[in-house]
């Protein structure tokens, strides 16, 4: 592991713990040249997933980007980052069940609104109003009417 500070290679742990869940465990470490400490976090990788966007290009499934538009839906919103990864897990669940080798980018964001609509009603028109990109008044006005 590369320290952040300095950039040397050698680092060695000096606790390990995991998580209230279980599923992430959390390592303290220490740089053999600087003798910064820092934190790593450790979780199983549950499955590759290729995702077809809109335009028909093809990535890597990447958590962190349902991750950062989650926290941008929950901005100034009660929501702490154990909620938070209980949520990305069982989105992450329910992909890994379908046992696919790719999968279109709006059946994720349609699976991220089902999520945040059930526990969050502004941070699922936060999101759908990106998701969706309405194009007018009525349409958001629509969604909201859906949420009554």
């Amino acid at each position: 592991m590369r320290c952040p500070f300095c950039r040397h290679l050698e680092t060695r742990v000096v606790d390990s713990r995991e998580t209230k869940d279980g599923e992430v465990t959390r390592r303290r470490r220490e740089c053999e040249s600087c003798t910064a400490r820092f934190s790593t976090y450790e979780e199983v990788e549950m499955f590759r997933l290729s995702v077809v966007k809109r335009d028909g290009r093809k990535e890597e499934y990447n958590r962190e980007k349902i991750r950062s538009g989650l926290l941008r839906a929950f901005e100034k919103r009660p929501m702490n980052d154990e909620k938070l990864d209980r949520v990305l897990g069982a989105i992450e669940y329910e992909l890994s069940v379908k046992k696919l080798d790719e999968i279109a980018s709006k059946e994720i964001g349609r699976l991220v609104m089902e999520k945040l609509r059930a526990i969050d009603d502004v941070a699922y028109i936060r999101f759908a109003s990106v998701y969706k990109s309405f194009g007018s008044i009525k349409s958001f006005e629509k969604e909201l009417e859906k949420l009554k």
